[in-house]
């Protein structure tokens, strides 16, 4: 499976912060927001990533991520000059995905839970046209919505319903088979000139080719694309840290668990941060797994 990280956009609904930086370089307390992102592919065993952004933003992720080799990883770059649409990442990452299913993921999107690895590695393996993700939500008709039936069978969806049917609302990860390309192709643009991710979904529903995977209780997604949602995201992170001793969406230390790098080097990519509690963990975590 090949993975693609859509860091698009102009990040307009955090004005003046983003003016001169991505959204995705934000911080989400310790760490740039893409790790986040970054570290839901990596954990599903992804290692071939294609990032696409805007041009201003691509020079400096570009610089934070490099080709990803540091990570294991392969790590490319395309630019989307104007955004069009979640949907057009797959014909942007064409030569990308080639005949290979593909895991697309929003780089404002903060996942974590107890056994979300496991279910985005189950998830992967057992791909049949197209996977979502859902999450409970209070609110709704804010939301694009997913119903289930009573066997969890996805019947219906529906954007930012007036009367949702459901509260499952569709996170910014998706998984799907390697049509999605020519499927997004013959999209025609909504009204806004944009190729929408609801009428790609709505294609596999059709043709009873589409899954949603509910994100209950012990998992936490959160759309980081605020000012107020991102002090959620950083302050959520900022707690789990300091409760358990560990570090969320730490790619580094994934990249070693998962056995893309060894002890020895991710213990040398602590010490280039050695001045920060960041790099004295990588050290630390590298010594004891060694």
């Amino acid at each position: 499976m090949k993975g693609i990280v859509l860091a698009g956009g102009r990040g307009t609904r955090m004005y003046p912060s983003t003016l001169t930086t991505s959204k995705q370089l934000l911080a989400v307390y310790d760490k740039p927001m893409i790790y986040h992102p970054l570290s839901v592919l990596m954990l599903a065993g992804i290692r071939e990533i294609l990032v696409i952004s805007t041009p201003e933003s691509i020079v400096a992720l570009r610089a934070l991520l490099k080709d990803g080799a540091h990570l294991g990883l392969d790590i490319t770059y395309a630019v989307q000059d104007e955004p069009r649409g979640i949907a057009e990442s797959f014909v942007i990452g064409a030569d990308h995905i080639g005949d290979s299913p593909v895991a697309l993921i929003l780089g404002d999107n903060v996942f974590h839970g107890a056994g979300f690895p496991k279910i985005l590695r189950t998830a992967r393996d057992e791909l049949d046209g197209c996977t979502l993700f859902g999450y409970p939500v209070s609110d709704p008709e804010r939301y694009g919505i997913g119903e289930t039936d009573a066997q969890g069978n996805l019947v219906s969806l529906e954007e930012k319903p007036l009367k949702p049917r459901s509260d499952n609302a569709i996170t910014g990860l998706y998984f799907y088979e390697s049509d999605v390309v020519e499927i997004a192709r013959d999209l025609t643009p909504s009204e806004r000139g944009e190729l929408e991710i609801t009428d790609v979904n709505q294609v596999y529903l059709k043709n009873g080719r589409a899954r949603l995977i509910r994100l209950g209780r012990g998992h936490t997604w959160l759309d980081a694309g605020t000012h107020e949602s991102l002090l959620d995201a950083s302050q959520y992170v900022h707690v789990i840290e300091k409760r358990q001793g560990v570090r969320v969406a730490c790619v580094e230390e994934i990249a070693l668990r998962m056995g893309y790098i060894d002890a020895d080097h991710c213990y040398e990519l602590g010490t280039r941060m050695r001045n920060s509690e960041y790099g004295q963990y990588l050290m630390q975590v590298a010594q004891t797994i060694a």
